[in-house]
């Protein structure tokens, strides 16, 4: 296949890459795509940068939450593409991974999928949380007017997030409960305090509907190892986000 594009090239590798039976070692994604080791090396390695591919650093790769967000989009009339693309998010990280939708001052937890680990999460599919008092409901909250946001803190009798704090949320792109007092782990082993990555999701006007979150045991996992999986979250929100607005 001499003179082909890097486009093309590219393109073949990704077929490969997709192929059932994956994570796929560098020299069979090569063979199959007939696209020399080196040039090979040298597109999965951007892949990888980009988000596209993850490697596990001994020669296999495998599709990344990239790519996997934009066959979200294009299965986006399958009902079933938000749960995939949820568990493919739990599988790259090992945390839980929720989904809830904002009514009102409240969210509604519409989709989970539980850890792996040593640990149960707290939220149970259908409860109801105020705003407030979630990394979800904080990540909605930054994203609102001011004087809505304050609203929202007042009607739930609860005291306004400070401004910095929500202006951070914003910058950042994701809020985090970093264990602090009021979220509890459900009963069971490592039950005790979490630690909960959320990012929002938005509808087609641009409003902040609701967010998804990792959430994990904070005798688990440090704050500085949960946010490593921020790019990731805030990938998975966007399919998550394009999936609800083509729904």
């Amino acid at each position: 296949m001499a003179g082909s594009s890097a486009l093309e090239k590219t393109l073949r590798i990704i077929e490969e890459l997709s192929a059932p039976g994956g994570p796929h070692r560098l020299a069979e994604v090569a063979a199959a795509s007939g696209v020399p080791k080196s040039s090979t090396y040298r597109i999965l390695a951007s892949l990888v940068e980009q988000g596209y591919a993850v490697t596990d650093g001994e020669g296999s790769y495998g599709i990344g939450l990239r790519l996997r967000s934009v066959a979200a989009r294009v299965c986006a009339e399958r009902p079933e593409g938000i749960t995939e693309l949820l568990e493919f998010l739990h599988k790259g990280t090992g945390h839980a991974v929720h989904l809830a939708l904002r009514h009102g001052a409240a969210l509604t937890y519409i989709r989970k999928v539980e850890s792996g680990r040593p640990f149960r999460s707290p939220a149970r599919l259908g409860m109801r949380a105020a705003l407030h008092s979630t990394a979800i409901g904080r990540s909605v909250l930054a994203h609102l007017p001011p004087e809505e946001a304050r609203a929202l803190c007042r009607a739930a009798g609860a005291p306004a997030h400070a401004p910095g704090e929500l202006s951070e949320v914003r910058e950042l792109g994701y809020a985090l409960d970093d264990a602090e007092e009021g979220t509890q782990a459900g009963a069971g082993a490592g039950s005790g305090a979490v630690r909960c990555l959320a990012a929002p999701v938005f509808g087609h006007d641009g409003a902040p509907v609701g967010g998804i979150s990792l959430t994990a045991a904070a005798a688990l996992t440090t704050r500085t190892e949960l946010e490593r999986f921020s790019p990731a979250l805030l990938e998975a929100a966007r399919g998550v986000e394009l999936l609800l607005q083509r729904g």
